[in-house]
């Protein structure tokens, strides 16, 4: 298996901090999420229906663009990460083909696709130099995103928020790099630094984190439901199809809020999946979460969160060369 350092796409050489992609997260990541995290050192990301109308999106990416090539003008040794934006390939998102067009106009850096095999993403963005990562959450549904040609694997194991997999980490991880070499991002309760090098210990690239940065200041989430991040445990998540017609994990509190039994919920398949409607419950009143969420106590802003992050993988590192040492032989 090739190193790390030598998977990673060049376009992100020199400009993380640490080896971290935010995920994009309905309703919840917007402009001034993405840009922090981004001036922070991770891969900011937002999903595209998160801007309500297709020229809303033109607006976002032309803020986020503007305000971080100006950061890389006035220090041009920062590490700036780039950002990511995040589509839906589905029936149900008529907006995919203009909303793709314009992150052709803008020459997005990453998108990351969920669903549908990307093949004609994978095309647009390759036009330009631009990178595709799909979302999986199986080898069956990894073999078809590569097979359409992306150029990274995202796979969302088990006790990863909003719509995950089922799998632990160590079997998915463990059966794709049997076959692929190539980058890959692992998700599934990953809150902290020791977290993030657990990952690439195993045999990723990149970590992927949602629900910690639900908790911070730039985040587009309800006070309440900032304040339900941080009191809440792994025991609170509730793992169910009814809300978008995909499996996903909720917190239960806001289950509850919703006036609706946890317990006694109505089943939906994908059939029902609708992620361009205003209708839809789901990410506005039904709040997701991942199982890591027990370790998140506060929501301070993005840059202190990545401080946090930082000091955590470092001191991981020191430890673990100890531990390490203990049993060289």
């Amino acid at each position: 298996m090739s190193p790390a350092a030598d998977r990673l796409p060049t376009a992100f050489a020199g400009r993380l901090r640490l080896p971290v992609i935010a995920s994009p997260m309905f309703i919840v990541s917007g402009p001034e999420l993405v840009i922090a995290e981004c001036l922070s050192g991770v891969i900011g990301a937002f999903p595209a229906l998160n801007a309500r109308a297709p020229d809303t999106l033109d607006g976002w990416l032309t803020r986020i663009r503007t305000e971080l090539a100006a950061a890389r003008a006035a220090e041009p040794d920062r590490r700036i990460a780039p950002f990511a934006v995040n589509q839906i390939v589905h029936a149900s998102n008529d907006r995919l083909a203009r909303d793709m067009e314009t992150c052709v106009a803008h020459e997005v850096p990453l998108i990351i696709t969920s669903l549908r095999p990307p093949g004609e993403v994978v095309r647009q963005a390759h036009s330009y130099g631009g990178l595709v990562f799909h979302d999986v959450i199986s080898v069956r549904h990894a073999e078809k995103a590569l097979e359409a040609g992306v150029d990274g694997l995202i796979l969302v194991c088990a006790g990863a928020g909003g719509h995950a997999g089922t799998l632990s980490p160590f079997a998915l991880l463990g059966e794709v790099r049997r076959f692929y070499d190539g980058p890959i991002v692992l998700a599934g309760a990953i809150t902290t630094g020791d977290a993030v090098l657990a990952a690439q210990a195993m045999g990723a690239d990149l970590a992927y984190m949602g629900t910690r940065f639900i908790a911070t200041r730039e985040a587009n989430a309800a006070p309440a439901y900032k304040e339900m991040i941080t009191t809440s445990s792994a025991a609170d998540i509730l793992y169910s199809p009814t809300f978008t017609g995909v499996h996903g994990n909720y917190l239960k509190p806001s289950i509850v809020a919703a006036g609706l039994d946890p317990d006694n919920l109505p089943h939906a398949d994908k059939a029902s999946m609708d992620f361009g409607s205003s209708s839809t419950k789901a990410w506005r009143d039904i709040w997701g979460s991942g199982q890591g969420v027990g370790t998140i106590v506060d929501a301070p802003p993005v840059a202190d969160v990545v401080n946090r992050l930082e000091t955590e993988y470092r001191d991981a590192r020191a430890r673990l060369a100890q531990v390490s040492s203990d049993f060289a032989g």
